[in-house]
């Protein structure tokens, strides 16, 4: 029973607002779920989400998403990877000097 609650996911449908630009300022996709919180160890997937935006253009399309929320064991699991990849931005040296 314990394994279960651990690993335990659950998703749901919800409907959701894809943006796309590809411009010379931006590049840049963005999915707003209409106020459901995605937290560490959650999946979305976008159904028929556009893939092709040409130069110069901005899409905006309303699609379906699925939310997967993870058990424990992802959520755990997601905070350590993000925690280790944190640590290696921290492996810089900003010197004074140059080096060739």
């Amino acid at each position: 029973m314990f394994e279960k609650w651990v690993l335990k996911r659950y998703s749901f449908d919800v409907p959701c607002t894809v943006e796309i630009e590809h411009t010379n300022e931006y590049l840049k996709a963005h999915v707003d779920l209409g106020g459901v919180e995605v937290g560490p160890g959650d999946q979305v997937q976008v159904h028929d989400a556009p893939t092709d935006v040409r130069f110069g253009e901005r899409v905006f399309c309303h699609r379906r998403a699925t939310v997967t929320r993870g058990g424990l064991a992802d959520r755990v699991w997601a905070r350590v990877a993000a925690t280790g990849e944190l640590n290696e931005l921290y492996d810089l040296s900003f010197s004074s000097r140059r080096q060739l």
